[in-house]
């Protein structure tokens, strides 16, 4: 497949920091040289990891992670290549977006974005500000309902073929990443750029909404026997789309709560229920998490839509001017060219 025009980088901190502990369910840092930070020994003290036994075993898993981290771009462009020579698809005409898949009140909601008169309070008479003006969360319908169907059939029959796979991130064991499958350069990165564009333009300018110019994508799924939910975290994404593909499940509802870095001593959490074939677009700093399934299934499509203009400036991962190295594809969303970055203003994204 065709590679990106730009060359795309990652931040070196994502070999030390936000390493996820899953059995603290804890994010933590790590430097080689220095071991553990002091913070990250603190936080661990705090709960329960108090014994040279127990460090030992928190340290190895650390330093697999690293390992594994660092082995990754590799891997998944190796399992790429795989999935490309050797998977036959159920519905190959679901590789290739078209109008047909997605709401015509999302159609209608581009159509607007893109045209001369179109702002802010306009977009919100057409889609539902979930949260109170103060969060940002926005629902709108994005596909189908057969289009989710068909979409999920494919999902199965690859989880069930004997390809190589790889999750999604550190938290998510259970889903598929949609550049192995082959579904960024005609389904992931036009909707992105044609129809995602104009909407987060408008919502999220401050955020690098009218830049996005990268993305991850991927599908989580939850059910009992699997992953049943989801710890609070924060996106690597300037903006990101979530939309509930299905199928039948109950409970398992998203929970948001401040920016990261708010200020605020109490955080104020709003519960929000899925509804399937929908999206709920945010910020990637929003902090979030989504609470259990009780029963059936839940696959999601989430995409980290990212703005070089914004990351070049500051790594929302270790929120630090990024140290810049190679990547496969759009790797982290970093560029080295700083043509056309905004101005440092825009590091409030992060900071408020």
């Amino acid at each position: 497949s065709a590679r990106p025009a730009r060359a795309f980088l990652a931040c070196a901190c994502f070999h030390t920091d936000n390493l996820f502990l899953q059995r603290y369910r804890l994010h933590l840092s790590y430097r080689e040289e220095k071991e553990m930070t002091k913070e990250s020994l603190k936080v661990l003290g705090d709960h329960g990891c108090r014994t040279d036994e127990d460090f030992k075993v928190v340290l190895k898993e650390i330093q697999e992670e690293v390992q594994r981290r660092k082995q990754l771009a590799h891997q998944s462009m190796a399992r790429k290549a795989i999935i490309s020579q050797c998977y036959k698809p159920k519905h190959p005409e679901v590789y290739v977006l078209q109008d047909s898949f997605l709401a015509p009140e999302f159609l209608e909601t581009v159509k607007y974005c893109t045209s001369q008169d179109a702002d802010l309070q306009g977009l919100l008479r057409c889609i539902d500000s979930i949260s109170g003006s103060d969060k940002r969360i926005y629902r709108l319908p994005v596909f189908s309902k057969e289009f989710c169907r068909l979409f999920i059939e494919e999902l199965e029959n690859f989880e069930q073929s004997e390809m190589p796979k790889g999750r999604p991130n550190t938290m998510n064991n259970y889903g598929v990443l949609l550049n192995e499958l082959g579904l960024y350069e005609a389904f992931i990165t036009p909707l992105r750029e044609k129809y995602l564009q104009p909407i987060a333009s408008l919502l999220y300018p401050d955020c690098g909404g009218e830049s996005l110019d990268s993305h991850k994508a991927f599908v989580v799924k939850y059910s009992l026997h699997e992953d049943l939910d989801l710890s609070s975290h924060y996106d690597n994404a300037e903006v990101t789309l979530n939309v509930s593909l299905g199928k039948e499940f109950t409970e398992g509802n998203l929970y948001f709560g401040d920016l990261r870095q708010a200020p605020t001593p109490v955080p104020k959490y709003v519960e929000i229920e899925h509804v399937v074939s929908q999206g709920l677009l945010h910020r990637g700093g929003q902090i979030h998490g989504a609470l259990p399934v009780t029963s059936g299934e839940r696959w999601n499509l989430i995409i980290w839509m990212r703005s070089s203009a914004i990351r070049n400036q500051l790594c929302p991962m270790c929120n630090k001017k990024p140290e810049l190295v190679e990547a496969e594809e759009f790797g982290d969303g970093f560029t080295r060219s700083t043509e056309g970055d905004m101005p440092q203003t825009v590091d409030l994204c992060y900071l408020i």
